[in-house]
């Protein structure tokens, strides 16, 4: 598996940057997860929109799919252009009915809901969820392909099912959107000590800090975590490509 980060900021993104979206690549087939504020634009620095086969929606938080409209237009003028693309599968919840119906988009796009108590195979990958805790439904995510696991928690705050969700994952992407001295429960999100215990307790190979706060030095968000989690941790950066 190739895990590329396309979008790493929290709630929107920073100036010529990306909110969430991860390009995921396993045996050819690209899978997107998350498409929020400023991913297609960036996403264009590595794959075109139609060479996408599959994208996977933890949520309708706009900071995780507000370029699912661009998405579709981009697939649509494509069209208009000659190159002939089959319907582009958009996974998501169906707890919100209204935000899940604008997946499906004239030929372009279609909907299809999972059942998060179910595994699902997108492609090459096989896909657990667990419902996070968060204002509105949300779901992270296990992704296991040959034998390696990738777990991305999009939007929470921490909960003990987390643990065995994550254990022995290859790499944890974790939420981190407040610092150690503040706590982001009522807001449904994580700080950095919440990220590296978790880290800790599920055994994880690699904790990659996402969906980060605009202010202050996000560079303390990796000493932080330090102090509880005792592997390799990095921050989430704008096309950083991690290989499993």
């Amino acid at each position: 598996m190739k895990l590329t980060v396309i979008g790493f900021w929290g709630g929107y993104p920073k100036q010529n940057a990306a909110s969430s979206g991860y390009l995921l690549e396993h045996e050819g087939f690209r899978l997107l997860i998350d498409c929020g504020s400023g991913v297609l634009s960036k996403l264009q620095n590595i794959i075109q929109p139609e060479e996408l086969d599959a994208v996977l929606l933890s949520h309708y938080h706009p900071d995780h799919i507000a370029d699912i409209g661009v998405l579709q237009h981009a697939r649509l003028i494509q069209g208009f252009l000659g190159k002939k693309n089959s319907t582009l599968p958009l996974y998501g919840h169906d707890m919100d009915p209204y935000e899940f119906s604008k997946l499906t988009y004239k030929e372009i796009t279609k909907g299809v809901a999972y059942n998060p108590s179910e595994i699902l195979t997108v492609g090459p990958f096989q896909v657990s969820f667990l419902k996070t805790d968060h204002p509105v439904p949300c779901y992270a995510m296990r992704i296991e392909a040959d034998g390696k696991a990738i777990v991305y928690t999009a939007d929470s705050s921490f909960k003990d099912e987390f643990i065995e969700f994550s254990r022995n994952a290859d790499v944890l992407l974790c939420e981190c959107n407040f610092y150690r001295h503040q706590n982001g429960k009522s807001a449904g999100h994580m700080n950095s000590i919440d990220a590296g215990k978790f880290a800790q307790k599920a055994d994880v190979k690699q904790l990659i800090l996402t969906h980060l706060p605009h202010y202050g030095s996000i560079s303390e968000l990796i000493t932080e975590a330090a102090s509880e989690f005792t592997g390799i941790i990095i921050l989430a950066e704008e096309f950083q490509s991690i290989s499993l």
